[in-house]
């Protein structure tokens, strides 16, 4: 116990543990329309497993983050992976949509714990100039989550059908769940006294009251669920527009968030070298321009499996230049707050995700439209938030 309390902990156990908080999401994108057509629900119906998930992540990130500064990142980890593992459980027999969005929350607001402890542990152990660098690596390996979990989803349901899906991830998270009771030893050392929900609240304003927190947390969330707006509608868009198949949904998905993976490569090349200011703007205007060229291919009728991947793919590399930087960003504004600071961008990240996959769920025509002016606006309220800095 002793060596658990004292030892270092691994980053790449850290990184693991922060991939695993938005697994679960990614995943089961490609079995939403079998999931929809197995439970005789509505493509609507069967969108909101993704919109209530970033609900969850959303609301849940704000309480684990001040509980981890009170009692330690390890407990309250240990204890969001066994509500996300019961999540995960009660899905697989779900008998109505009713049920299986239930446990998608279940899920989320288990999940959201490996998203806010995994970001706090990492700052925990990194010193303020190194902190780029470790936020780009545990980034780009983040970005291997949306990037690899559709394709594998679209096999798994391909294969054995949606309720697999949530089997084969239950078992990694269980796996998981037991590296973590066995070897993730404690890296918050100096424990605060657990705050009123006033004291809570007063502390994310004094966050949000810093410009600095400010933009690069706006600009933060949304390069980090922007994407989210295209991944919601992506089997609906591809199969039933462009006569694309599920398994090559996952493929489709594969391709454009292997992007992000590029960006975070770029992002962590050019930490310590390029102002974190200037590479978090460089990052946004790729998106602008990608954002802008979809919605130039949409207008003018253009849209194929090609056009529509293409923009896509370089819009998820801006997100990937952008993210790591905003996320260092916000987190060297108050390092003793970290795991606060981890929680508000994680409410902030999730909450925009929601509104964007709720927009594109409700307006969704079958053109690629309502995805192109999502990820416009979004880009042009992280251009705007990014002149504050």
């Amino acid at each position: 116990m002793s060596q658990r309390r004292s030892g270092q902990a691994s980053l790449p156990l850290l990184v693991a543990v922060t991939m695993t908080g938005t697994v679960a999401l990614h995943i089961f994108v490609p079995a939403l329309a079998a999931a929809a057509a197995d439970l005789g629900t509505t493509p609507v119906a069967a969108q909101l497993t993704i919109t209530l998930y970033l609900v969850g992540l959303a609301c849940g990130q704000l309480v684990y983050g001040p509980l981890s500064d009170r009692f330690g990142r390890r407990p309250v980890l240990i204890a969001g992976l066994s509500l996300y593992l019961a999540g995960l459980l009660l899905a697989i027999p779900a008998p109505s949509i009713e049920v299986l969005i239930l446990a998608r929350v279940m899920q989320s607001l288990g999940a959201c714990s490996a998203l806010v402890l995994g970001r706090a542990m990492v700052r925990d152990v990194s010193t303020a100039a190194d902190a780029a660098r470790k936020i780009a690596i545990l980034t780009m390996a983040m970005t291997l989550t949306p990037a690899l979990a559709p394709a594998i989803g679209g096999l798994i349901n391909g294969a054995l059908g949606w309720r697999a899906v949530f089997v084969v991830l239950a078992a990694v998270v269980a796996g998981l769940g037991a590296l973590v009771v066995l070897t993730l030893p404690e890296t918050n050392r100096r424990p605060m006294a657990l705050p009123g929900v006033a004291a809570v609240a007063g502390a994310y304003l004094r966050l949000m009251q810093a410009p600095a927190y400010r933009a690069y947390v706006v600009a933060g969330a949304c390069a980090g669920t922007s994407l989210y707006a295209f991944l919601a509608v992506a089997p609906f868009l591809l199969v039933d527009r462009l006569g694309r198949s599920t398994q090559e949904v996952g493929l489709d998905c594969l391709i454009v968030v292997a992007g992000m993976v590029l960006g975070s490569g770029i992002a962590g090349r050019l930490a310590g070298r390029v102002p974190i200011r200037r590479a978090a703007k460089v990052g946004n205007g790729i998106c602008l321009a990608a954002a802008l060229a979809l919605l130039v291919v949409d207008r003018t009728g253009q849209l194929t499996v090609v056009t529509l991947l293409a923009p896509l793919v370089l819009y998820a590399v801006g997100i990937g230049l952008l993210g790591p930087n905003a996320v260092a960003g916000l987190m060297n504004v108050d390092p003793h707050a970290a795991g606060s600071a981890s929680s508000l961008y994680g409410f902030m990240q999730m909450a925009f995700g929601a509104l964007f996959t709720l927009a594109v769920a409700s307006w969704h025509d079958g053109s690629a439209m309502p995805v192109a002016a999502t990820l416009l606006s979004a880009a042009l309220v992280a251009a705007f938030a990014l002149r504050r800095v």
